[in-house]
């Protein structure tokens, strides 16, 4: 089977997201062929190192997102002739008049993007400078000035106009590279598109585009996976860090956010199966039009085998309690809540002690500073240093340090695991803390409940008092504090280890691959098991006919077209219309060939059979 990986910003280089998980499904699915299409969002990124591949990828095929388009400078770039260029403009004028528009216009979008596509696919290398050009802002403007447009985007500058359009060409190049066909030097191993049996897309964002326009050419099925949604990102900050700090006013922000709403909406209408990483991401899909009987839910994968070595807690009492918290060290987390919360645990316990393990990712250095300064602040007569590993009650370290060489390490010497995010996607460190049988202390951000169960504590965010009550209870109850550790490891090996996630793909590849072949419809199948009738499942003739009218039909005459006897009946019959078999006639309703039954008395009432009303899709599809 021949699959094709659309990555955007991760896999195969060593940094960015989803690498993981996509080097897990690579090196765990041995059998199938994948070929990799990766869009890199930056210069260091596309300069960094690559991971090691394994036999099963045929190759890697990369462009760029960043930087100028292909084809030299802007005075080396054409444009489209006078002809096309009426198309482009009409085209480029239906996609922003959607991505401008109040109210959803997902036909609008679909026409203006696929017709963009198609003369991309005509005219290569032009679509960008046409992009570039002014009549392309004139035309972005048009939008925003119409009636009908979002009142955020209706005071749109120039210079918000021309960061706008300097995104929209970026996002918008995969319609114009050469992924779809084989290349024409006849590179070995890289059959283009065209070829592939199936495209798994990694988000939902630029990277999707290929995938939808091989559906719509080719007839590729198309799986897309979405563990950080797009448009959740987008709305959390993701437009004001994309564009120049200088332009990234309200209409830059709220045009790249209508867009990225729209393009998601499409992939999710395309999709044959959408695969959310929790219930939190799945929501959000719903919210931007996912079809519910196409999602299943599949969680992230995550080896728990470095894990397995830390013993779990034995129910003993702590003499030294150490509260453990990891992540990057940035506002989402909110740091500052859970050193308030510390505080007062450190009242109720004065030997209690607090370990903040750096993991790396996307920290912030001036946050950082900003923590260490009030930890200083808040305990000053116990150190002096908050760096220093020792007797301090706060300890800020990194994985990698000779304090914490892995991150099993942080894990093992913690007695109860905290996690204070007021913004939180899949709560990874909530995960590693459960294979290593401890106790969490969580607040109610993301899919933490989702992924905590009834194995842990949670309390709102932004409430350090709530935060140091919960981490007191687990201190000072030793007992319970064993019965969750080993509660949450139990669930962690059965939801979300790696075996789980590759056994979810691989099933859900065979089963689009099988309906391929066998000349199904690109169309998911309901998931409610009571969506059709019994008897429209049994084969044959009669079981497409029509519902039995709800009351008696009047017997017909031997001239009439509908009697048995009649030569338009047994023309009917042999064009194959449908019958309805005896026992789904309604009460009193003619049987075709006989005589009707004429009444003689009351008939006994019958007992009502009764009917299920429906049956819950569970969360990972079935």
């Amino acid at each position: 089977m021949r699959i094709a990986l659309l990555t955007e910003g991760g896999y195969p280089y060593v940094r960015g997201e989803s690498v993981h998980w996509c080097e897990r499904l690579v090196h765990g699915l041995a059998g199938h062929e994948f070929t990799v299409y990766a869009l890199s969002r930056s210069r260091r990124q596309a300069e960094g190192e690559r991971l090691a591949l394994p036999p099963q990828v045929r190759g890697v095929r990369t462009a760029r997102l960043w930087g100028p388009p292909d084809g030299g400078g802007p005075g080396e770039r054409r444009g489209y002739g006078r002809r096309v260029r009426a198309l482009f403009e009409e085209h480029f004028a239906e996609l922003t008049g959607a991505v401008c528009a109040e109210a959803p216009q997902a036909d609008r979008f679909a026409n203006g993007l696929y017709g963009l596509a198609d003369l991309a696919g005509t005219e290569p290398g032009r679509l960008s400078a046409a992009l570039c050009s002014e009549r392309a802002v004139r035309v972005l403007e048009a939008a925003c000035r119409a009636p009908e447009a979002l009142r955020a985007v209706r005071s749109a500058s120039v210079a918000d106009l021309l960061a706008v359009m300097e995104r929209l060409e970026r996002a918008l190049r995969p319609l114009s590279f050469d992924w779809y066909d084989a290349p024409a030097d006849g590179g070995e191993g890289d059959p283009g598109l065209s070829t592939a049996d199936l495209c798994h897309a990694v988000g939902g964002g630029p990277g999707v585009l290929p995938g939808l326009l091989a559906r719509r050419r080719f007839g590729v099925p198309l799986l897309l996976t979405e563990y950080g949604v797009r448009v959740r990102e987008q709305f959390l900050g993701g437009a004001a860090r994309a564009v120049a700090p200088a332009a990234a006013a309200a209409p830059v922000r709220a045009l790249l956010a209508s867009f990225q709403t729209r393009l998601a909406g499409e992939a999710y209408r395309c999709a044959e199966i959408i695969t959310p990483g929790n219930a939190h991401a799945r929501r959000w899909q719903e919210r931007c039009g996912a079809d519910r009987d196409r999602q299943r839910t599949v969680y992230p994968g995550m080896d728990a085998h470095p894990f397995a070595a830390v013993d779990e807690d034995d129910g003993a009492p702590d003499p030294d309690p150490t509260l453990v918290w990891t992540g990057p060290l940035a506002p989402a987390k909110d740091l500052v809540a859970l050193l308030h919360a510390f505080a007062e645990v450190r009242r109720a316990e004065p030997r209690a002690r607090l370990l903040l393990v750096d993991t790396g990712g996307r920290a912030d250095e001036g946050y950082a500073a900003h923590c260490r300064a009030l930890a200083a602040q808040l305990f000053p007569d116990e150190a002096a240093d908050p760096r220093s590993v020792g007797s301090n009650p706060v300890t800020f370290t990194e994985v990698g340090s000779p304090a914490v060489p892995r991150p099993a390490d942080a894990y093992a010497g913690a007695t109860v695991v905290v996690l204070s995010s007021v913004v939180e996607g899949f709560p990874v460190s909530l995960v590693e803390a459960m294979f290593s049988g401890r106790a969490t202390v969580s607040t109610d951000a993301g899919a933490v409940c989702e992924v905590i169960g009834g194995t842990g504590l949670i309390v709102p965010p932004r409430n350090p008092r709530a935060l140091a009550e919960a981490c007191l209870q687990l201190l000072r109850d030793p007992a319970r504090r064993a019965r969750l550790g080993a509660a949450g490891r139990a669930r962690a090996l059965e939801l979300f280890t790696v075996e789980q996630n590759l056994q979810a793909f691989h099933g859900m590849y065979l089963e689009l691959i099988a309906g391929r072949r066998a000349g199904e419809p690109l169309a998911a199948p309901s998931a409610h098991p009571f969506g059709r009738t019994a008897e429209g499942q049994v084969p044959g003739r009669w079981a497409a006919g029509r519902r039995a009218p709800a009351r008696p039909a009047p017997p017909a005459s031997p001239t009439s077209p509908t009697s048995p006897t009649s030569p338009a009946h047994a023309q009917v019959q042999s064009q194959g219309q449908a019958q309805v078999p005896s026992w789904a006639r309604a009460a009193g309703e003619p049987v075709p060939g006989r005589e009707p039954v004429p009444e003689r008395g009351p008939v006994p009432a019958c007992t009502a059979v009764p009917v299920v009303a429906g049956i819950a899709e569970p969360e990972n599809g079935g």
